[in-house]
């Protein structure tokens, strides 16, 4: 997986996503829902990336998980930025 690097402003608003920001985040990107197994979310792009995510409604995630997940989303700041992920 690559190192995630961004600015200590991105951490500071990512920090605060929600794993349905998340989520919601993923869809407008392309990801779609795959299935659920216990307290976990698969989802799948047509290019092939594919991302489980951890869900528990209204939790944030730490700094490894979301750095991970992250990086298998394989966005940069431009792209969380044109996913309202980030401002």
């Amino acid at each position: 997986m690559p190192d995630v690097k961004l600015s200590k402003q991105v951490w500071e608003q990512l920090k605060a996503k929600t794993c349905e920001d998340l989520i919601a985040a993923l869809e407008r990107d392309g990801f779609q829902y795959e299935g659920t197994r216990g307290a976990t979310r698969a989802y799948r792009h047509s290019d092939g990336r594919r991302i489980v995510i951890h869900y528990h409604p209204n939790k944030t995630y730490g700094p490894k998980l979301l750095k991970a997940l992250i990086a298998a989303a394989a966005w940069s700041e431009r792209e969380m930025r044109s996913l309202k992920l980030i401002k």
